[in-house]
This record gives structure tokens, sequence and C-alpha cells, in this order.
């Protein structure tokens, strides 16, 4: 682990060590053998502004080092070069630790980046179900709705993630005296069947309110 770190950190001046000794190779032995560290350098090279210092970031999360995460996302220098897919993961993790420090414009705008570079299907769900949580805390409930209801007809990845959309709509249509979808929503976050001791915790609150509504 310590040599891939150092590997990935320092890809920069091991490519230029790589290309020195290429040189090194063509001068006093032979150009047919100086194209292999003259390779592996621009591979190195592509890796640097395609990919970064991302390969390590599951480590970190696994671990539960979210300071170390924190540091390992601050050295991408230039995200906008990453490859779509590893650039969404890198806006999506950012927005999270943006949340996390309630700093929410900050996060609804790296969601949105993570969206406009193609996220996989399977976390589209989940950023709109973020982005309607922000737009929650912010008090537009409109644009939260719209977000939450994006998010279960694209679909979100788990049982829990799926209940609290659910949750969130039936809050929004209670505060909007929309009683009748209040309840819809509610008996499908219900139905959800969530695991998570939060969430079941929430659906079991908020049971007792829906079951004072009228009609």
């Amino acid at each position: 682990m310590n040599f891939r770190r150092i590997l990935v950190f320092y890809r920069i001046p091991f490519a230029v060590i790589l290309i020195a000794l290429g040189f090194l190779i063509g001068f006093k032995v032979t150009w047919w053998i100086a194209w292999i560290p003259f390779l592996v350098a621009i591979l190195m090279v592509v890796a640097y502004f395609l990919v970064g210092p991302m390969t390590l970031i599951q480590g970190y999360m696994e671990s539960g080092d979210m300071e170390g995460a924190k540091k390992l996302l601050a050295k991408v220098k230039y995200p906008n070069l990453l490859y779509k897919p590893i650039r969404s993961s890198y806006y999506m993790l950012q927005s999270n630790f943006s949340t996390m420090g309630d700093d929410l414009d900050l996060a609804e705008q790296q969601l949105r980046k993570g969206l406009e570079a193609g996220t996989e299907k399977e976390y589209e769900g989940t950023a709109y179900l973020q982005l309607g949580a922000i737009a929650q805390r912010k008090g537009n409930n409109k644009e939260a709705y719209e977000n939450l209801r994006k998010a279960v007809q694209i679909g979100l990845p788990d049982k829990d993630n799926l209940a609290t959309a659910y949750l969130q709509l039936s809050s929004i249509c209670i505060q909007r005296r929309d009683f009748r979808n209040a309840k819809i929503y509610f008996n499908k976050a219900k139905s959800s069947k969530a695991t998570n001791a939060q969430v079941v915790e929430q659906i079991k609150e908020m049971s007792k309110y829906i079951a004072r509504i009228p009609g």
C-alpha cells in the first residue's frame, strides 16, 4: 500500500526520471529499448491528469478516515481534466463533505457538477436525493419536491434511500396541506422496508402524525 501511495502521489517525478532513463538508454545502448520507459512515463502523466489520486479514496472511506479522504481530494489539482466517471465521484464526495460542513450552496454546486460530468445511473438518483435534501434545508420546498420526485423516478440504490426520499416528499406535502399525497408517500416509505435504525425511527415518528390526519 505504501509503495502504491508513493507511486500515485509522485507520478510526475517518476515520469521525469523515466524520460531521462529513456534518453540515457537511447544514447548509450539502443533506441529500440528506450521506447519502454518513454511509454511508461507517458502513461504516468496521463494517469496523473485523468485519474489523479482517486484510486486511493476507497481505502480511506472503508477505514472511516474522513479527514484523510478530504486531504486526498484536496490533492486533485485539475478536477475538470479527470475522466468523467471519476470526475463525477470526485464532485459527489466533495459535496458530501460540504454538506457535513453546512456549506449548502457549495454542496449544491458540486452535486450539479457531478451530474454534468455524467454520473453512473445508480448514483444519479442519489445525487437528486441529496439536492432535494439541500433544497429542503434551504427552505425551497418546490425545488426540493421536484428533485426528490426525480430521485425516485430515476431509482435509488437501496431501500433506506428510497424510504428517506418518500418521507421527505410526505413531509413537504404535509407542509402544503396536501394530506392525500402525504399519506400516499408515507405508505410508500413504509412499504420500502428500510433497515437503517434512524430511518425506521423517522417512519415510526411520522406514523403518529399521519394517524391524526383526517380522511
